[in-house]
């Protein structure tokens, strides 16, 4: 009677699903004496848990023939990863996320607390059987069946070089989950790669960022890794700073309040949340943090998510040019979003020299210099000669960064190599929520095409440039 055997498969049940992601069965009676013998995948892939007996979340049937060693060996990575996206809009699932306070369509950047993901992270599972025929001309027939666990992909991304987790050497790798799982003594992580420090406790990871008092910007993070029955964080803690000294704090539960999440039970969105972080989401709903804005008294704050061990690793950001003075010798500020290793959202205020250049592209023609299709022939002076039956401008921007450190260079180059870069335009006190829809997200590729690694020993003082490009061009009336 066949049996398949599972014999290899990812070694942890939460995974970047831009991996090799790897499965091999068995079944050695079936191979060794039968006919036209092939191993069938069953994948499913689904938003809500998946129940393996019916076909709801059935997405494709897949067969490979035995290798030479009797067993079949999938990689469902290029199946898997069409299946995940990033999130572009705050979510509306649930009692959905806000944008100051309304639950108008918005970017998920601007998000006044939590959404939870709707496109980059999934379930999936599969139910290996194998395919067989008694003889060479007998029809086939199906056996075996042998179902995996539930696993959850996220639309992240692990280069080759990247250092796994083994099992007994040759059964299962991976990316060990409790490397985001947000606790104390996990030592987990925001889905960022923005470099660390070490500050408010000892052997805790904090991240620092620069960012101006009209920036949005989200931190993503797992929640209710590894038991799915208990979520990481509970609440997050804000201290905020003038000066050294400490002038208020708060904190902010998180629970079923608008984009939180309690335990859904069967939804995958509960487990990748965004967070708002950045001065512009905090405006939104924050009365002590307005507060300190209107008194000029806060230059830094520091946010620690928080659950049942205490506090976490947490992130400072730095307030650029807090009362308006100045620090950046009045150049233009350019903050740009960019598509990270871990399929979400990283940040970066460009505060120092932009030069913008226009790049234009025109359909010139030749016009008649009269009236031709009248009774007699007419010459009127605007008319003839060589015109443009149409201008396309496309705005292109030189930005620099400020003076970098080391591990802030090596995060800068993620920016290189991302397929999504968009800027965001500043927080408006008085913004009607109904018009935000194209006004704060801009589109932009960067064209620069060689980005050279910095160090303190060969630079010293290091900073980069970048160009980007409009994604959309300026159109003009046509002739």
């Amino acid at each position: 009677m066949a049996q398949v055997t599972i014999e290899q498969r990812p070694l942890y049940d939460v995974l970047p699903v831009g991996q090799q992601i790897m499965f091999s069965v068995s079944d050695n009676t079936t191979v060794a004496t039968k006919f036209k013998v092939k191993f069938v995948a069953e994948v499913h892939v689904s938003n809500q848990n998946i129940n393996l007996s019916n076909n709801n979340a059935r997405i494709g049937l897949f067969k490979t023939t035995p290798n030479n060693k009797g067993v079949g060996i999938f990689d469902l990575r290029s199946i898997l990863e069409t299946f995940v996206k990033p999130d572009n809009e705050g979510s509306k699932f649930g009692n959905g996320s806000r944008y100051k306070g309304t639950e108008v369509a918005h970017p998920v950047h601007l998000i006044d607390k939590f959404a939870v993901s709707e496109n980059a992270i999934k379930f999936f599972a599969v139910q290996f059987f194998v395919e067989w025929a008694e003889g060479p001309d007998d029809s086939l027939q199906h056996g075996g069946f042998k179902n995996t666990g539930q696993f959850i992909i996220f639309n992240g991304v692990l280069p080759y070089d990247y250092p796994l987790t083994l099992e007994n050497g040759d059964f299962g790798y991976g990316l060990a989950e409790n490397y985001w799982h947000l606790s104390k003594s996990g030592g987990g992580k925001f889905l960022t790669n923005a470099p660390a420090t070490f500050g408010a406790g000892v052997g805790e990871a904090n991240y620092r960022a620069k960012a101006r008092l009209t920036d949005y910007g989200t931190l993503p993070f797992l929640d209710w890794l590894p038991d799915p029955t208990t979520n990481d964080v509970v609440k997050f803690e804000f201290f905020y700073y003038y000066q050294g000294v400490l002038q208020d704090s708060e904190s902010l539960n998180y629970g079923w309040t608008p984009g939180g999440v309690t335990n859904f039970g069967k939804w995958v969105y509960q487990y990748l949340v965004y967070f708002g972080a950045f001065p512009a989401n905090l405006r939104s709903w924050s009365t002590k943090f307005q507060a300190l804005i209107t008194a000029g008294t806060i230059d830094h704050y520091f946010i620690r998510p928080h659950n049942t061990e205490g506090g976490a690793p947490g992130y400072y950001i730095d307030i650029i040019c807090p009362n308006g003075e100045g620090y950046n010798k009045g150049y233009e500020m350019i903050r740009l979003t960019w598509l990270n290793q871990w399929g979400v959202w990283d940040y970066y205020t460009f505060n120092m020299k932009s030069t913008r250049s226009i790049k234009t592209k025109r359909i010139p023609y030749t016009q008649s210099s009269g009236t031709w299709n009248e009774s007699t022939f007419k010459i009127a002076g605007w008319k003839g000669g060589k015109k443009n039956f149409r201008v396309n401008s496309t705005e292109k921007i030189k930005i620099n960064t400020d003076f970098v450190n080391e591990a802030e260079g090596v995060w800068l180059e993620e920016l290189m190599s991302s397929t999504e870069v968009y800027i965001i335009k500043e927080y408006e006190s008085g913004d009607d929520s109904a018009t935000i829809t194209n006004k704060y997200i801009e589109p932009v590729t960067v064209t620069t095409s060689k980005y050279v690694t910095k160090t303190i020993a060969n630079d010293k003082l290091m900073q980069y440039t970048f160009e980007i490009e409009k994604g959309k061009m300026q159109r003009t009336q046509s002739a």
